[in-house]
């Protein structure tokens, strides 16, 4: 579908096979980032990695990313860390068994993940032991960070589309808001680093680095050829904590609210976990290999709730797409939930039957397979899958694990909404909450 939204032309891509056309046959083509607002701001004017155009300073950033944060080894030694706050989170849900409460998982959830990717990227978790930190409301200062962020980086500029409008985000207040979520960022980007840059600070060695251990080592010895700044640091953290906190939660959440409103399913899959860890008390990462129908929920999900609805890229220079001449600086949308729920490929689309990903030839998310694209595809696909699935399928399967599930008291498993928050990220609206039993 070809649009005009204000000055821009877009193109939505809402099918697999265009969704090829433009992350396959034209990926170099289509392999910039649209210029807007709220992402230019919280990428330090395009120097990240997620929403920094494509060429040749982008290749250097995500070659850092992927040889040096996200490769076998760091996904090794970051294993310890990852089974320490699942074993966390799921004490947090017993207390809550014990109490007969309740278990608030949006938000368990989401102070999982924030603890995990604090303690890779700095070394410390963002809540103490009983579950204390710094709050602004009632979100650590951590997650009110990244909820501003996300909701300013995915926020509606007039001044994007609607050049001549821009003062209308002035009166609004939103250049204000803007500007505030970025320094409220940036300052605390700057005080991780200044605490890695501190002379006092212990030294470690290679293999206990965090993420900012590991960019400020490729700085001072210029193991890169861009010339590493802090500026260039702070947005890959903002990368690193957005992508790795926000999309991950949506998707556990997703997961079991799929399984709740599927409570076969949720037998079946419960069962696999059990089988597999019988009474050991803790799924480890050894185990995840074998639990093939737990990743089929995974991907059902991926499929039903892409973590990221709306792909976007941005031509630049003209091409050519299905016969059709695309100018350059064309925003594309590749719109990964409607080719999920898509007829024409998936039976039953709008059911979560996660039994159509079993099997040795069935479709996988690594970029190949066009209907789901749950990480993206082609050059931009996400540098981070193998964090990511380790994390999902280890958290997910010991909250299946440990507990047996059910609706609080007045409320029946079809009274589970899908309503959804507007954002980069496609969050469940209505935090979920559930009644934890234990079960071992």
């Amino acid at each position: 579908m070809y649009l005009r939204f204000g000055s821009l032309p877009t193109l939505i891509i809402s099918s697999a096979k265009m969704a090829k056309e433009v992350m396959r046959t034209n990926d170099l083509q289509f392999s910039g980032r649209p210029n807007l607002t709220g992402q230019k701001a919280f990428s330090y004017k395009h120097i990240d990695v997620a929403f920094t155009p494509y060429s040749n300073y982008w290749r250097e950033m995500r070659k850092i990313c992927v040889i040096h944060l996200f490769n076998a080894n760091r996904l090794r030694q970051f294993r310890p860390v990852r089974e320490n706050e699942v074993s966390r989170m799921i004490e947090k849900i017993s207390k809550s068994a014990s109490a007969s409460e309740p278990a608030n998982l949006s938000e368990i959830i989401m102070s999982l993940l924030c603890n995990l990717i604090c303690r890779i990227a700095f070394s410390k978790r963002c809540e103490d032991d009983d579950g204390q930190a710094e709050r602004v409301g009632n979100k650590t200062r951590f997650h009110h960070i990244l909820a501003e962020t996300q909701a300013m980086a995915g926020s509606f500029f007039f001044s994007d589309f609607f050049p001549f409008m821009g003062w209308v985000d002035t009166l609004t207040g939103k250049n204000r808001r803007l500007k505030k979520a970025f320094e409220d960022s940036d300052k605390f980007y700057q005080e991780l680093v200044d605490e890695h840059l501190d002379p006092n600070r212990p030294k470690v060695d290679q293999q206990q680095e965090d993420i900012i251990d590991v960019l400020l080592r490729i700085r001072k010895n210029s193991e890169t050829k861009i010339d590493l700044t802090l500026k260039h640091i702070k947005a890959v953290l903002m990368d690193v904590f957005v992508a790795g906190t926000d999309t991950s939660v949506a998707t556990l959440v997703w997961s079991m609210t799929n399984l709740m409103r599927n409570p076969a399913t949720m037998k079946k899959a419960q069962e696999e976990v059990r089988s597999v860890a019988k009474n050991k008390g803790f799924v480890d990462e050894d185990d995840l290999e074998t639990l093939q129908y737990l990743k089929a929920v995974l991907k059902e999900t991926f499929r039903l709730q892409p973590p990221v609805p709306l792909i976007p890229r941005s031509t630049a220079e003209e091409c050519v797409v299905d016969g059709y001449k695309i100018e350059a600086k064309t925003l594309a949308y590749v719109n990964t939930l409607a080719i999920g729920r898509d007829s024409e490929v998936w039976d039953k689309p709008d059911e979560f039957i996660p039994e159509r990903f079993m099997g040795t030839d069935c479709v996988d998310f690594q970029g190949q397979h066009f209907e789901l694209l749950p990480f993206g595809s082609g050059r931009r696909i996400c540098p981070g899958i193998s964090m990511a699935m380790r994390t999902l399928e280890l958290a997910l399967a010991n909250l299946l694990y440990k507990f047996d599930w059910k609706m609080p008291d007045g409320m029946k498993n079809e009274d589970l909404d899908y309503d959804i928050l507007p954002g980069v990220a496609m969050h469940k609206k209505i935090p979920l909450k559930l009644m934890a039993t234990k079960f071992i």
